[in-house]
């Protein structure tokens, strides 16, 4: 390493520890209390980071909030692509994939249906919002997989029935009437959905 490359690299360091401590500090605060209760200013003060420095990460509460799930969420679909492939029945396998997002969704249901919103309605050229969309399209392309492999549904149709499961899933977890339903009850739900929309031939094809 060059003695000009080192300062550079000494700053990308300190960028990412301040990061990993507000994203730290913003994780357990919101778990704790929920996003509602807390400020940024406690954030940054647990951060022990100056409000101004916090804002140069996350201008808003809401950015805050989707900086801590994006990365949750992201392990929760890894974890469930992981265990649709465990499955041949085609609505069962959607089933498997869906699971670990519904429950990294509740467990924290105020902060998870927060987070839906700021994912609906927020910003898509910021970053954070960006992301969360992101993940999104890649939950729709991994469900589009599974309805090939698992119910023989070909390319065209399979991508459609993806963006309904997509759509079925988050409304789920977003409605009011929802609030107090388990992570069973909201899998039941969508399960019930599955079954209509999916014809029964398709169901436990390899």
């Amino acid at each position: 390493m060059t003695l000009a490359s080192s300062p550079v690299g000494r700053r990308e360091r300190n960028k990412q520890q301040k990061l990993d401590r507000i994203m730290d500090a913003a994780r357990e605060l919101f778990a704790q209390y929920g996003v509602d209760e807390v400020t940024t200013q406690q954030i940054a003060e647990k951060a022990d980071i100056g409000a101004g420095t916090l804002f140069l990460y996350a201008k808003t509460k809401g950015e805050l909030l989707l900086l801590v799930q994006n990365d949750a969420y992201a392990a929760a679909l890894d974890q469930g692509t992981q265990d649709a492939a465990a499955e041949s029945g085609v609505v069962e396998a959607v089933l498997a994939l869906i699971r670990p997002i519904v429950e990294c969704n509740r467990a924290q249901v105020d902060n998870g249906r927060t987070y839906l919103r700021e994912m609906v309605f927020g910003d898509p050229d910021e970053p954070r919002h960006r992301e969360a969309l992101d993940i999104v399209a890649k939950t729709e392309e991994v469900v589009a997989t599974t309805l090939q492999r698992a119910g023989g549904i070909e390319e065209i149709r399979a991508a459609a029935s993806a963006r309904i499961v997509s759509a079925v899933m988050f409304l789920s977890m977003a409605a009011s009437v929802n609030v107090d339903s388990s992570v069973d009850e909201i899998i039941q739900q969508i399960a019930q959905q599955l079954r209509v929309l999916l014809p029964p031939s398709t169901e436990g094809r390899g």
